[in-house]
């Protein structure tokens, strides 16, 4: 199969219509990925197929969980899971947050080729970060343990948000490492086509 048709099929697996312009997209953002890369490192994973599987359908994945309003992907790097969710979800207002100036360059010219009128980009880290106003959800992926998660960004989500925290296997140890104040957790399983590890995805209220 080529790789447009390994992406319907993923697609299809979870159960997502995508119109072909937004395939496209998802596309194009890999094949960025993969000239930038070259060039700035931006991830260890170096094939386009691996590419589609371990960072494309594993930041779909979450996407009933995102809900809507504004999203703040921290520790954003290559941009996951934020554009791949912003190419989607258009009507999803999202911050790529990165201290890495290498990979923001990197994100402000995806967003500019790719048509994303609905994402900003923060060069800027996250205990540093003040934006004028809280995100509904704060999500991040392979950032830092729970524990770090929270205190770094549970004050830049509303009252009444969600923290998500994207994972591979269950984080039984990091669970049990959280605040007393953060109780209302859940954790989901996901389901990501063509990868056998496992994924989780831990959503705390706030």
């Amino acid at each position: 199969m080529s790789l447009d048709e390994k992406l319907a099929f993923g697609l299809e697996q979870m159960g997502l219509s995508l119109s072909t312009e937004q395939q496209g997209r998802l596309l194009d953002y890999i094949a960025l990925l993969q000239k930038w890369n070259k060039v700035y490192n931006l991830t260890a994973v170096r094939e386009p197929e691996n590419m589609l599987y371990q960072h494309l359908l594993d930041s779909l994945a979450v996407l009933p969980y995102v809900g809507t309003g504004r999203l703040l992907d921290v520790g954003s790097g290559a941009g996951l899971p934020g554009i791949p969710l912003a190419i989607v979800k258009p009507e999803l207002q999202i911050s790529l947050l990165d201290s890495n100036h290498k990979k923001t360059t990197f994100l402000r010219q995806a967003c500019i080729e790719l048509g994303l009128s609905n994402v900003a980009v923060e060069c800027v880290r996250v205990d540093t970060f003040a934006p004028p106003q809280p995100f509904d959800a704060v999500i991040s992926r392979a950032f830092s343990d729970l524990s770090e998660f929270v205190r770094l960004s549970a004050r830049l989500c509303r009252s009444g948000g969600k923290l998500l925290a994207m994972k591979g296997v269950y984080p039984h140890d990091e669970l049990a490492q959280l605040p007393a104040e953060y109780q209302q957790v859940e954790v989901v399983a996901l389901n990501v086509p063509g990868l056998e590890a496992q994924r989780h995805l831990v959503i705390i209220r706030v």
